[in-house]
């Protein structure tokens, strides 16, 4: 079996809208630079209640074997790129 370890890396945002944002952010980058980075679970918590957390994105699986990279609440079909307004 192969050991692997996970990255737990606090970062503090303001409230919880851009705390989700540059998460987003975040994980998009770090995906480019390593296939080893897995955006799908990503999430964000209150620094005072860290079993609490909320997604980022929203993940469904997407034909294809990709998955959906839309915030998770987003009411538009799900997508592997994210609609650029």
């Amino acid at each position: 079996m192969t050991e692997r370890w996970v990255i737990h890396l606090p970062v503090t945002a303001p409230d919880l809208l851009r705390a989700r944002i540059f998460a987003r952010t975040a994980a998009r980058v770090l995906a480019r630079l390593s296939a080893r980075v897995e955006p799908g679970g990503v999430t964000v918590s209150p620094e005072d209640h860290q079993d609490v957390h909320h997604w980022v994105f929203c993940d469904r699986p997407l034909p294809g074997g990709t998955r959906c990279t839309l915030p998770p609440d987003h009411t538009t079909p799900c997508t592997r790129r994210p609609l650029l307004h």
